[in-house]
């Protein structure tokens, strides 16, 4: 296993090109600067560890979420992360080298085919942060019903949004779902909890 601290997600060059790619596409990131430390405890905080095998990230951008699942996951865990902008899926494969990572160029909406890859049909534990609500509700809608398909019984989605537009078709989808705040991030950010069958 290699070593994670090779990423530093706060560095001037990881700012600099999420700044940068935010300007190009504010859709798809939503804030102009990565998460901060407040929301990815939050969002991380709740995941029993010792139960969570196989974890996917949608949308991992410079790696801030993804370094710290790292630091926190099983050494037997897999966790692949999914990222449409090729620009950060180079830099992520240059910045962390981790053995149980897999960082895959390509959309949420492929989440069946990416696990199916890597010879595994379920996931225990499902973390996002693109911007649903920007979404085509058609778009959206695929997105999360493929989410709740490939999550295993007791697995659980956690997604943090910038806005609540897209609560509804995510309560509508998810059995369960909880909700959390975070005032202490740019932009600050809602939480939602979610699981396939009610808690």
């Amino acid at each position: 296993m290699s070593d994670t601290q090779e990423l530093v997600p706060g560095t001037k060059e990881a700012i600099a090109l999420f700044a940068r790619n935010f300007f190009r596409h504010p859709l798809m990131l939503g804030s102009i600067v990565p998460s901060s430390r407040f929301l990815i405890s939050e969002l991380l905080d709740p995941v029993d560890w010792t139960r969570a095998r196989v974890i996917v990230e949608y949308g991992p951008g410079v790696g801030g979420i993804t370094a710290e699942v790292l630091r926190r996951m099983r050494p037997d865990a897999l966790l692949i992360a999914i990222e449409t902008n090729q620009e950060f899926v180079s830099y992520l494969r240059g910045a962390l080298t981790d053995s149980r990572l897999r960082v895959v160029e390509g959309s949420a909406e492929s989440v069946e085919e990416i696990l199916a890859r890597f010879g595994q049909s379920q996931a225990d534990f499902i973390i996002s942060g693109i911007p649903l609500g920007s979404m085509p509700a058609t778009l959206r809608q695929s997105i999360l019903r493929k989410t709740r398909a490939v999550l295993s019984p007791q697995g659980a989605f956690h997604v943090f949004q910038f806005t609540t537009r897209a609560l509804a078709d995510i309560k509508a989808i998810f059995g369960y779902v909880a909700r959390g705040f975070e005032p202490l991030n740019v932009l600050p950010a809602y939480l939602f909890f979610c699981q396939g069958a009610a808690a």
